[in-house]
């Protein structure tokens, strides 16, 4: 399994992880996952061009396209190492304005995450 690489951005690239983040056990995610590289730098670069992350997760995404590639309330310890360790390292944000990982891989393939809300 691959680590992320480099902190969570936002569209334009800034370092969304600069604001202190509160303590959470449970987060409401959304994702877009792709088996191939390649195939998640296009999603990332629709991103990094301001189309909203569920239009580009119905476009991309290989799982959850349907839903804009929302996985719903996630709890700590329910999710894969690299998938876990990049959600948790999330503000929240809106689908319109989205604060996301770079592609993070994973056993199930390269996900770029964004998380909604934090309990």
């Amino acid at each position: 399994m691959g680590k992320k690489k480099g902190p969570p951005q936002t569209k334009n690239g800034d370092d969304a992880s600069d604001k202190k983040l509160k303590p959470a056990n449970a987060i409401f995610v959304r994702h877009i996952l792709c088996e191939k590289h390649s195939k998640i730098l296009e999603a990332e670069a629709m991103l990094k061009n301001n189309i909203a992350f569920d239009a580009v997760a119905r476009e991309y995404s290989e799982d959850k396209a349907k839903v804009g590639g929302n996985l719903g309330k996630m709890v700590r310890g329910t999710m894969v190492g690299p998938f876990q360790e990049a959600a948790f390292a999330l503000q929240p944000s809106t689908c319109a304005k989205p604060l996301y990982t770079p592609p993070v891989k994973t056993v199930h393939g390269y996900h770029i995450i964004m998380v909604e809300k934090r309990e």
